[in-house]
């Protein structure tokens, strides 16, 4: 129930466009990442479609914009687009620009689609991580709002 009542939440902040409502935890919790909801894909990278979209489909070489936020495995809130009011930009998808698990994970999503995305190591930043913000070896936790495909 708990799940339902924050996947609802976090719906309804999006729809609102708010940006400071922002949840304060991804829609599901490590623990309830094995549910049997979720598609292991290659390499480790696990994701569920919260919600599937109906428009384009993100496809590699395709420019997709998104909105984001991005959790540690501690609950902790360590970016989102959401929070900045400004959505996100991968170009092209599948090229490098952003983390490995991104690129694999946004594959296959179509606008108006909500996914959430935990993100292995070794498809994020890996040993180093990312000063400030990312420990290292740390397991990413994203959701994904695709809004855009050109």
């Amino acid at each position: 129930m708990r799940k339902l009542s924050v996947l609802i939440l976090s719906l309804t902040l999006f729809a609102c466009g708010n940006s400071a409502d922002v949840p304060d935890q991804p829609s599901a919790s490590p623990a309830e990442i094995a549910d049997n909801q979720y598609i292991q894909a290659a390499e480790g990278l696990t994701y569920h479609d919260i919600k599937k979209g109906t428009g384009l489909e993100a496809t590699k070489g395709k420019h997709a914009i998104v909105h984001y936020t991005g959790w540690l495995t501690t609950g902790k809130i360590f970016d989102s687009s959401i929070i900045k009011n400004k959505p996100f930009s991968v170009n092209p998808l599948g090229g490098g620009q952003v983390i490995k698990g991104w690129d694999e994970g946004i594959v296959g999503m179509r606008v108006g689609g909500h996914r959430q995305l935990v993100i292995p190591p070794n498809l994020a930043y890996g040993p180093d991580g990312y000063p400030g913000a990312i420990p290292p070896n740390a397991t990413l936790i994203f959701e994904v709002y695709l809004l855009e495909i050109k």
